[in-house]
């Protein structure tokens, strides 16, 4: 068989293959670091100081704790996040010189993972196109090899991939004949003529390694398909490079989107997650692995770059040379053997070979893992997408799949390789930082929840819990607040996000808070006592006409009662009160002093809430709020409201 490895001929006076610079704004982001530090620790001063001091009645020492405790989460929240701004940089690939470097005969075998699930919620049509346009790759065709896996043994998935068999042997030569970078039939015709389970990667690990053990191996999600035949190229301009192989486990793409809607009215384009942070974390020991457009080295699958961890049949390891034909007897009888469910037990797979177990986010735990272990990763961020996917346009898909992340990312936190200590000692504190940032994104809903509450239920009892205008410390909490969104804020912009994105993305923030990382934290804390259990659930893939036509509109969609939806309805109802009667209270020259800092940040939030509002009463559409939802978050409301009235 054809060597597939890594090794080849190598010109040493060659051009560079690619290069990386440094953010010029890094210098003035540690200052502000630094100065912002101060601040945080100012406040937690005072907070301690009126604990101890000023708090003389139950009511007062409950509210500076609770104030106490959402801003340590806040402060423990930013402090991570300053990780992404010490060192991010910015690379560039130079593809076009990459056969003056590397002979093409040399270039390593490729082996895609796309795995499927569920026929109804991902169509097999759009598994195919996914397939076929990453087989179309400006890659020497006998080199690569895509394995597909169908979780739901679907007979249609099954006829879909028979046809694109024949298919692929008039599309392919037609786009490279043509050079069409449109490579997914769909998209080409619809432009021109108007994740799976840990469980199951490993399978294809093993299996690929038996028939093909290609040294790359691209991991991907089925609708993620691909946008520029050139992007395995571009992945051997890093591969190709003797300074960065040796430790460099993968090249991880940024996960973009087709069908976005103009403004991003979810967030769904996740900027920080995909690009902004991966590029800080790209300054440090690289980015986090996020599931789909990933190229592994498969020698990473197997301990560190300095220790081998050997599977147990030699035909595994990832040096081991297939010299026998893919539909050999012997072949397929040792892929049947290495693909039965019990084949890993009692074996290192998921533990210290393959991808890892012990999270609902395997993608996320097997990258930290792999870093962990002394394992590189590079960010590749073209400025033509590589990958284009699908986004959920309903809310409650949204919301549901953030929930299983945060289940996921609290079992990472609370593991015995958490993130803090031992990722912090393993790959040094800033990284150790940046993966606890992730990990305990569930614990925004803490400070989130608090805010979105007490503030407005003490302001309708004419309580204030912020320091006055005429205070010094109006001043902390103002400058606090506006360095946290102003920087935020300039990250996003200078990103390439536009002003409207960006405020549909910290209303989003907040209305993940009070749903999803609300949620999935009482889900993981239940399941911790063995009191629940949950399970994964696809997000759909599949787009309703009356959906789509909202979506584009800029509607928010409800449609169904799930309870995700309480928490938020009661904070938009309750907000909504509070600074209707603030409002009147100012305008009628009532006594409001103190209460200004309140008042601003119920007008904030009730902003944020105008799409509630309008799926509440202004709609009626089948994707407005459930009535029941409402009636049950009115009645909830009115009952926190009579509580707090007691206590206040």
């Amino acid at each position: 068989m054809e060597d597939r490895g890594l090794t080849g001929e190598y010109t040493t006076h060659a051009p560079p293959l690619h290069t990386s610079e440094p953010f010029r704004r890094t210098a003035l982001n540690r200052a502000f670091a630094v100065v912002y530090t101060f601040a945080i620790l100012a406040l937690l001063y005072r907070h301690v100081q009126n604990l101890l001091l000023y708090s003389t009645t139950l009511l007062s020492f409950s509210m500076t704790l609770y104030l106490l405790i959402s801003d340590l989460v806040l402060a423990f929240m930013w402090a991570t996040a300053q990780a992404f701004r010490m060192c991010p940089i910015r690379r560039k690939e130079f593809p076009q010189d990459l056969k003056r470097v590397k002979k093409e005969k040399d270039f390593p075998g490729l082996d895609v993972f796309i795995c499927t699930a569920d026929p109804y919620k991902e169509p097999p049509m759009n598994v195919v196109n996914t397939a076929l346009s990453l087989m179309a790759y400006d890659y020497p065709t006998r080199k690569i090899s895509v394995y597909v896996s169908d979780d739901g043994g679907s007979v249609m998935t099954l006829f879909a991939f028979m046809e694109a068999a024949k298919f692929a042997s008039h599309w392919l030569p037609f786009c490279r004949e043509n050079n069409i970078m449109e490579r997914s039939p769909q998209e080409y015709f619809a432009s021109n003529y108007q994740s799976g389970s840990p469980e199951i990667e490993k399978i294809k690990l093993r299996v690929s390694a038996v028939m093909t053990n290609a040294p790359i191996i691209l991991t991907q999600d089925c609708d993620m398909y691909s946008n520029d035949p050139q992007t395995p190229l571009r992945v051997l301009c890093y591969l190709s490079d003797p300074a960065t192989q040796s430790k460099l486990a993968y090249v991880q793409f940024p996960q973009r989107f087709h069908g976005l809607h103009k403004n991003d009215i979810y967030a769904s384009e996740y900027k920080r997650l995909f690009q902004i942070n991966a590029m800080g974390f790209d300054g440090l020991k690289g980015p986090n692995y996020v599931g789909s457009g990933c190229f592994f080295h498969r020698r990473a699958f197997f301990g560190g770059p300095s220790n081998l961890v050997p599977p147990e049949i030699s035909e595994l390891r990832p040096d081991h040379m297939v010299e026998k034909p893919i539909k050999s007897e012997e072949i397929l009888s040792l892929a049947h053997q290495v693909a039965g469910c019990n084949y890993e037990n009692q074996t290192k797979w998921g533990s210290m070979n393959g991808f890892r177990y012990g999270s609902l986010v395997e993608d996320f735990y097997t990258g930290y893992r792999l870093q962990c272990e002394g394992w590189k990763s590079l960010l590749c961020h073209p400025e033509r997408a590589a990958f284009l996917g699908d986004v959920p346009i309903a809310l409650i898909d949204v919301l549901g799949q953030c929930k299983r992340w945060c289940i996921g990312l609290l079992e990472v936190a609370f593991s015995k390789y958490d993130t803090l200590v031992f990722g912090s000692h393993s790959m040094g504190l800033l990284m150790g930082l940046g993966y606890s940032h992730y990990a305990f994104w569930p614990i925004w809903c803490i400070p989130v929840t608090f805010y979105s509450f007490l503030p407005q239920l003490a302001f309708l009892n004419k309580v204030s819990i912020f320091p006055k205008i005429s205070e010094t410390w109006f001043f902390l909490y103002v400058f606090l607040f506006l360095g946290a969104y102003g920087q935020d804020f300039l990250d996003f912009v200078l990103g390439g996000g536009t002003v409207q994105r960006w405020w549909n993305a910290q209303r989003m923030w907040m209305i993940r808070g009070l749903t999803c990382y609300l949620f999935g934290s009482v889900e993981y804390m239940l399941k911790s006592l063995g009191i629940s259990t949950h399970g994964f659930s696809l997000t759909s893939k599949v787009l309703d006409d009356e959906q789509s036509k909202r979506y584009g509109q800029g509607i928010f969609e409800f449609g169904v009662p799930s309870p995700l939806f309480v928490p938020l309805t009661m904070a938009a109802i309750i907000n909504l009160f509070s600074f209707v009667l603030g409002l009147t209270e100012f305008l009628g020259g009532g006594n409001t002093e103190g209460l200004g800092l309140q008042m601003l940040l119920t007008g904030l939030i009730v902003v944020n809430c105008l799409p509630i509002y309008g799926a509440i009463a202004l709609r009626s559409d089948k994707g407005k709020l459930p009535t029941q939802i409402t009636v049950i978050s009115t009645f909830l409301s009115l009952a926190l409201y009579s509580a707090a009235s007691i206590c206040f």
